[in-house]
């Protein structure tokens, strides 16, 4: 944690970062509006986050992340660009999920680069596994979409595999999608395209 990081806690920690409670939390109210929101789960120091609700004004995004540094940094971002349309919660994601937002509520969820447990005996502290992905899916609007990404082959297996099972939810594409323009490259995405590694987005669909 920075100087910067820490500061940014103390001072728009009590505006943006939203905690967790067992029961629905009221969106309208903390933004002010009512608009489409985007969930992210495990958004990480919060660049891609941030660059895209700020791309994406009329939407409105809630981000959660457990780690301290990320939330800082990324509140510190919200200040420096003056995002308004950006909350956060840090806390496990299951249990957000769960209790703090509505069945149908979710116009998307983005689950970008969660960790893959490469060792084979981890596999199964994977983020992306059946009874999450129902979960998720209960949380979204019919015609809302589901957004993965990752830069670990055998994950991304997994992950179409696991996805397609659920019923609730099509491909958007055959197999994995393009990666769509809201989606900035990361500087770490970046440097790995260069050296010939690959990156697999899937899009998927809430069945109307």
């Amino acid at each position: 944690m920075g100087p910067g990081q820490t500061r940014a806690l103390a001072e728009l920690g009590p505006r943006f970062l939203i905690p967790y409670v067992a029961e629905r939390f009221d969106a309208d109210a903390s933004f002010g509006r009512s608009a489409p929101r985007v969930l992210e789960i495990g958004f990480g120091m919060g660049d891609a986050t941030a660059a895209i609700a700020q791309a994406l004004p009329g939407t409105d995004f809630i981000g959660v992340e457990v780690h301290t540094p990320g939330v800082g940094a990324l509140l510190k971002r919200i200040g420096e660009l003056g995002l308004t349309n950006l909350r956060l919660i840090q806390h496990d994601a299951v249990e957000v999920l769960r209790d703090m937002l509505a069945p149908g509520s979710l116009a998307g969820v983005h689950i970008f680069f969660p960790d893959p447990w490469h060792k084979k005996k981890h596999n199964k502290r994977r983020l992306i596994q059946p009874e999450f992905v129902r979960l998720l899916a209960s949380r979204l609007a019919p015609g809302g979409y589901l957004h993965c990404a990752t830069d670990w082959q055998p994950y991304a297996e997994q992950m179409l595999e696991v996805l397609s099972a659920e019923p609730s939810l099509h491909n958007t594409s055959p197999g994995y999608a393009p990666r769509p323009d809201y989606r900035p490259l990361t500087k770490f995405e970046n440097r790995g395209l260069k050296l010939g590694h690959g990156v697999w987005d899937l899009v998927f669909g809430k069945t109307l």
